[in-house]
């Protein structure tokens, strides 16, 4: 049996890629102690699938796992059926409890391809919050004032736009920071985005009379459009259950300059210096399928690729379908603008597509059109290809 990695080695590890740390000081004292630290991270099953986004929280878990922590797993089977508000401008749908127990079950067998099944603590927070009656959970509600809630950035610009604010959406990080009283946390993961809820859980712990837990903020993970969140709402997430062709095409279709903060926070390492960005990004595509697939897919994924792409045998091979409803606008550039928006999540500006299409790398069967008003003909199949990287089945 290895000896136990000493606790000034593993706080240079874990700070590794962590976007800020609250504090440095705290979680080396904790990791002092010279104890397995309970490591708390929260995941609400709004939808049936985990993203690369949500595995760059669960790699970070994973590795206190293998420093010998005790990794918590909380799903959020109740405040699912709230939703987190940070970062949105709207409300989220509610969701009901038999949609939120499906999805639940797949949340928790997908976070198992980065997590070690056996060293993972699963907990669901219904378990504690359908305990409660009306009594305490207004008790738990004064532990927090409105001015606090209203200090939210995302609260105050709906609030600034008349956007409406609801009630229940209040109760969101204030449940989320009972979840770390519950568990008794000593360290909680999240996104930047989740710096609010944190601080409220650290609130709660020191007014139980718990040590605070120390927060540990990862960046956000870009969709495969390159500026936004990666969300599947949004069309711009790659699932880690997807295919391994599909999952391979997704990655080479990122932006070049959103590439290397994949390779930091999904591999924990940079690309090679001095290559390609084309083998750069087939590299990444690589390791990611070999990672959720094995290597033999990975391999295939990748000859599918050379295929589809540098032989340009498109038809041979799986794509994104683009289905044009008989009332769509067939121009060419609508149908290219139309593709990127919802088979990549992609969008982009008519005057840049116009570009793409006069300078020729735009192509309909394997032909060049450089004609933005070409219409494609009604009840016609084909391939159109978008760019280098990017094709869609019509």
């Amino acid at each position: 049996m290895p000896a136990p990695i000493p606790s000034s080695q593993q706080l240079e590890l874990l700070i590794k890629g962590c976007a800020q740390v609250t504090t440095r000081e705290e979680l080396a004292a904790k990791l002092a102690l010279g104890r397995p630290l309970r490591v708390k991270m929260g995941v609400d099953p709004t939808a049936p699938d985990i993203h690369f986004g949500h595995t760059v929280g669960l790699a970070k878990l994973r590795q206190f796992q293998d420093l010998g922590h005790q990794a918590v797993l909380i799903i959020g089977d109740f405040t699912a059926m709230i939703g987190d508000p940070s970062g949105r401008s709207v409300t989220r749908p509610q969701l009901t409890r038999d949609e939120v127990l499906a999805n639940a079950a797949t949340y928790q067998e997908q976070a198992f391809k980065v997590l070690d099944r056996e060293k993972t603590e699963v907990v669901f927070n219904g378990e504690w919050f359908r305990k409660m009656n009306y009594e305490e959970v207004i008790r738990l509600n004064s532990r927090v004032t409105l001015q606090q809630m209203l200090q939210r950035e995302d609260f105050r610009e709906r609030m600034e736009n008349s956007q409406p604010v609801r009630a229940h959406e209040l109760q969101y990080p204030i449940m989320q920071g009972w979840d770390s009283v519950v568990v008794r946390a000593d360290i909680e993961l999240g996104g930047t985005d989740q710096l609010f809820n944190v601080m409220v859980g650290r609130d709660l712990q020191a007014e139980e009379g718990q040590s605070r837990q120390v927060a540990m903020l990862l960046p956000i993970l870009e969709g495969t459009c390159g500026t936004n969140k990666m969300s599947k709402s949004l069309g711009n997430a790659i699932g880690v259950t997807e295919s391994p062709s599909s999952m391979f095409g997704k990655i080479m279709s990122i932006p070049d300059e959103v590439m290397t903060k994949y390779y930091e926070l999904l591999l924990n390492r940079i690309p090679e210096e001095g290559a390609h960005p084309m083998d750069q990004k087939k590299r990444l595509a690589c390791a990611l399928v070999e990672r959720f697939h094995g290597g033999q897919e990975a391999k295939v994924a990748l000859e599918d690729f050379t295929q589809r792409f540098s032989n340009r045998d498109l038809g041979a091979v799986d794509l994104p379908i683009l289905k044009l409803e008989a009332a769509f606008p067939r121009d060419l550039l609508s149908v290219v603008a139309n593709a990127y928006a919802q088979c990549f999540g992609i969008t982009r500006s008519r005057s840049e597509i116009r570009r793409l299409i006069e300078q020729g790398s735009v192509q309909w069967n394997g032909e060049k059109n450089s004609d933005p008003k070409w219409q494609i003909p009604e009840n016609l199949s084909g391939i159109l290809k978008l760019d280098k990287t990017r094709a869609v089945r019509i």
